[in-house]
């Protein structure tokens, strides 16, 4: 049993957050909602689902997760300029930690300065910011690199969660 991170703030893609979270859960493993502060509601902007952040991400450290999930929507926007949450995913980087991200979700490894030489992919209009934070974006469905696990859009979440569950 894998315990599995999820970075989350308001503004997420509903089922980029659902779909992952209950496919986590349905397979055995530990799911913890990390968020800035701990308790605190996080809304989809679709109005579709919520979550309580189950930890501030001041609490943790990646040593504690056998993955991190990135789900996209604004929430990657919302994390991207907490030194707390660029601390952590660097740390689960240097460790090789898997990390999944799907949509806006690489947003957060372009601000951790973790792209650099990488193959990923993201939602397609992020194509100029990947490229200019040094990886190689595809267009495809599911880009899996070394430690990363990357998706475009909700249409590839069946593919996202099929990597994500192999590595766990």
């Amino acid at each position: 049993m894998s315990k599995v991170a999820f970075l989350l703030a308001s503004g997420f893609e509903d089922s980029e957050m659902k779909v992952p979270y209950d496919e986590v859960i349905q397979a055995g493993h530990q799911a913890e909602i990390i968020g800035l502060k701990k308790n605190e509601t996080l809304l989809g902007k679709k109005g579709n689902v919520s979550y309580a952040a189950d930890k501030a991400i001041s609490e943790v450290k990646a040593s504690e997760y056998d993955a991190i999930v990135i789900p996209g929507g604004s929430s990657p926007e919302n994390l991207r300029l907490d030194q707390d949450v660029l601390a952590f995913v660097k740390e689960a980087d240097r460790a090789g930690t898997p990390i999944a991200s799907i949509c806006h979700g690489p947003q957060i490894l372009i601000s951790a300065d973790l792209l650099q030489g990488r193959t990923i992919t993201s939602y397609p209009p992020l194509k100029d910011d990947v490229v200019n934070a040094g990886a190689e974006f595809k267009d495809e469905e599911v880009v899996v690199d070394g430690n990363y696990i990357t998706s475009r859009t909700p249409k590839d979440e069946p593919a996202f969660v099929r990597e994500l569950l192999k590595v766990l």
